[in-house]
C-alpha cells in the first residue's frame, strides 16, 4: 500500500507565498502521475494541478494558472506545489494523489494523502 504525506500548509496573508510538499513511500514514485486537489468548506473538491511521472507534462486549473507551479523530484520521492500571489479563495485543505501510469485531473486515483490546511486572509 502506497503512502502520501503532505506538509507545508499554514496561515498567510493575501499576496504571500507557500510551498507544499508531498512525500511518497511504498510505491515506485516515477511510475505515478501526481496531482494536487483542494477542498474548501461548502464547496466541491477541486482539481488544482497535475504532473506526469517524468515531470515532462503539467496541467493547471484556470483558477491557479500563472500563480501556482507543480514540480517533482523523483530522487527524493517528493512532489511540490509552489503557490504565489495567494488569494482568500485559495483557502482549503490541499490533498496530493497518485495515479499509476498517467497524468490525471480526476479524483479517480490510486492513493490519497491526508491533506494539509492552507488559510489565506485578506
Amino acid at each position: 500500500q502506497g503512502q502520501l504525506n503532505e506538509s507545508g500548509g499554514g496561515s498567510v496573508q493575501a499576496g504571500d507565498s507557500l510551498r507544499l510538499s508531498c512525500a511518497a513511500s511504498r510505491l515506485t514514485f516515477d511510475r505515478y502521475g501526481m496531482t494536487w486537489f483542494r477542498h474548501a468548506p461548502g464547496k466541491e473538491r477541486e482539481f488544482v494541478a497535475t504532473i506526469s511521472g517524468s515531470g515532462d507534462s503539467t496541467i493547471y486549473a484556470d483558477s491557479v494558472k500563472g500563480r501556482f507551479t507543480i514540480s517533482r523530484d523523483n530522487a527524493k520521492n517528493t512532489m511540490y506545489l509552489q503557490m504565489n500571489m495567494l488569494k482568500p479563495e485559495d483557502t482549503a485543505v490541499y490533498y496530493c494523489a497518485a495515479t499509476l501510469g498517467r497524468i490525471n485531473t480526476t479524483p479517480q486515483v490510486d492513493y490519497w494523502g491526508r491533506g494539509t490546511q492552507v488559510t489565506v486572509s485578506s
